[in-house]
């Protein structure tokens, strides 16, 4: 078996940036992508309301023909007529659906890839900012919203639009006299509608922004469902998680109040029956024929579908501009790492250089502090120091995770910046403690950087990492289905497959933390043989405790509170830095005594 996985067309870059644009013109941009679908739609829903409102005018001949019986032949030639004109009502509505539908599907398909990108494309301070739940619900629901904005959404608005224009517009070949009552009601309608949405749109903000903190919530208490358990919180759980239920079914409340303070309706009813008192004037005075009263009547009241459809239609366009600004400010948000993608680009060599690099996750709190050293081209670096000191987030300098705050770092003389950020990561392979494996089958989370790898280059890497056997000893062997996060599996199972994910790789710079942490010190000693094997010819950042892994490094880092206080060899630090000595203490239980010189 072949893991032919194909790395996406796409890439960061690809995503389209936008500078603070509208939630209204960013879907348009969109839909115009679509455009064929877009005028589409707007014929046949043209077609179809122009065919339904003729309709009525052949419907007041009808009605003269019958009180006014001439041949047997005009009663079925009107008949004949209406009957052709509303199925020609029927195909262009069929017609205008079928392309909104298509069109609106699409747009959601475009506004989530989209979305995916710029997320994939942000650093990880962004994320390490932003709450898993709130970005799914973005993701999904928001991007679903904009489906539903333009089907019914934009399908209700030409109804709205067309079902006061083209109505009006017969009204007028009948007799313009009869223009005054519809444009009084139309004024009087957008004067109300203006007002309808100054109340709505606020509500519909707050009821998205609510959604996604009840699904962050949500997330929350189920990725740490264990915790929860274990110390008996279901109860507070269901409590935080009922609130944010609650507040969010009070917004829908909020928003059925306003909708069902929904005037036009009353405006409506005035205008037909004025519009009737105007249509028996004029027909009293003989300006206006009976066939005329009918007509007229009768396209008045195709004015009441518009009226009803705007309540749902404006809904809708309201819920979909709160989702696509929800959207647009997650895709805005800048990101402090820069893709650099005309930047430098070639194979590493593996030197590391540090020049006074200080960095902190936030202004207010500096982790690393002005921190200098040098590492050769395929030297093994082991990084030590009490938790907390900042180790792993020394590594994560080097590969661009987050960028220094002061100072610089260098791969092969060139500052990480200055890297083309996809050359410089493809390079570099990280295992940590903490083992991220995705939902998908053994194969293709050793090959996850290698998706064109082979069946027997997996199975050596695996061999390697001495995760062979028991993957063999799976059902499905390679093929089976691991769980979401790998917790189908031991801890030290997981570790193994991320060390054969790494091997795989055969990365320039290998960064470990702590990888072997969970595996018996049996298993450990055939890793660390493989492991001594891989180290050849790349450089190897090593952090752990384990004496056994330190004492052949090349070079020994120590780290304190952020700052390197000491570097060397083993046996030199452990007569040289305090500190040294005090983290392996244990460990070494005939110490050579302390030089004067040590800190």
């Amino acid at each position: 078996m072949a893991v032919n996985q194909q790395r996406s067309e796409f890439r960061v870059a690809d995503a389209k940036q936008y500078n603070q644009r509208s939630p209204l013109i960013w879907m348009l941009s969109h839909a115009w992508e679509h455009k064929l679908f877009l005028f589409t739609a707007l014929v046949g829903y043209l077609i179809g309301y122009s065919a339904f409102s003729y309709a009525r005018i052949l419907i007041g001949e009808a009605a003269d023909i019958i009180l006014n019986p001439t041949t047997q032949d005009a009663v079925i030639r009107i008949s004949v007529m209406i009957t052709g004109v509303l199925v020609l009502d029927g195909i262009g509505s069929l017609l205008g659906s079928m392309s909104t539908e298509t069109l609106a599907n699409r747009l959601e398909r475009d506004s989530r890839h989209e979305l995916y990108i710029s997320l994939l494309g942000k650093s990880q301070t962004f994320h390490d900012q932003q709450r898993v739940g709130d970005i799914m619900a973005r993701a999904t629901d928001d991007v679903r919203q904009l489906n539903f904005t333009i089907s019914p959404g934009i399908i209700f608005l030409f109804d709205m639009v067309l079902g006061f224009a083209v109505p009006i517009i017969f009204i007028a070949t009948v007799n313009w006299q009869l223009l005054l009552v519809p444009f009084l009601f139309l004024l009087v309608y957008i004067l109300m509608v203006r007002e309808y949405n100054t109340r709505l749109s606020p509500v519909i903000d707050e009821q998205r922004n609510q959604y996604g903190v009840m699904n962050a919530g949500l997330e929350e208490s189920i990725s740490g469902i264990e915790i929860v358990k274990v110390a008996a919180q279901e109860a507070f759980e269901r409590f935080k998680f009922g609130k944010n239920a609650k507040k969010y079914r009070d917004l829908f409340v909020k928003q059925g109040q306003i909708e069902a303070g929904y005037l036009p309706f009353l405006a409506y009813g005035i205008a037909f029956g004025l519009m009737f008192l105007h249509s028996y004037y004029l027909y009293s005075q003989g300006i206006l024929d009976l066939a005329g009263v009918i007509a007229i009547m009768g396209l008045m009241g195709i004015l009441r579908f518009p009226v009803f459809i705007s309540l749902f239609s404006l809904s809708l366009l309201q819920m979909g501009r709160a989702s696509a600004g929800r959207i647009l400010k997650l895709m805005e948000d800048e990101s402090d790492i820069d893709e650099n993608t005309a930047g430098h680009s070639g194979t590493i060599e593996g030197a590391i250089t540090f020049e006074n690099v200080s960095f902190g996750y936030t202004d207010e709190h500096t982790i690393i502090k002005n921190i200098s050293f040098e590492v050769k081209s395929g030297d093994t670096v082991a990084i030590v120091g009490q938790t907390g000191s900042g180790k792993s987030t020394l590594t994560q300098l080097v590969g661009r995770t987050y960028d220094v705050d002061e100072g610089r770092v260098l791969v092969d003389g060139v500052d990480v910046r200055e890297w083309q950020l996809d050359s410089l990561r493809s390079q570099i392979a990280k295992i940590e403690q903490d083992v991220f494996l995705f939902s998908r089958s053994v194969a293709e989370n050793i090959a996850f950087g290698v998706p064109d790898a082979g069946q027997e280059a997996i199975e050596h890497a695996a061999k390697e990492a001495q995760a062979h056997d028991f993957i063999t000893g799976f059902q499905d062997g390679y093929d089976s289905e691991i769980g979401e996060r790998g917790v189908t599996l031991s801890g030290g199972q997981r570790q193994r497959l991320a060390l054969a994910r790494a091997f795989l790789k055969n990365p320039r710079i290998l960064i470990m933390d702590d990888s072997t942490s969970a595996i018996d010190s049996a298993t450990e000693d055939e890793i660390q043989k493989a492991m001594r094997r891989a180290q050849e010819g790349r450089t190897v950042l090593l952090i752990t405790h384990r004496l056994s892994q330190i004492r052949w490094a090349d070079v020994i880092l120590v780290i304190d509170h952020g700052e390197l206080v000491a570097q060397g060899k083993h046996e030199d630090l452990l007569r040289t830095s305090q500190h040294y000595r005090r983290i392996f203490a244990r460990y070494e239980t005939d110490l050579p005594e302390l030089e004067a010189a040590g800190d």
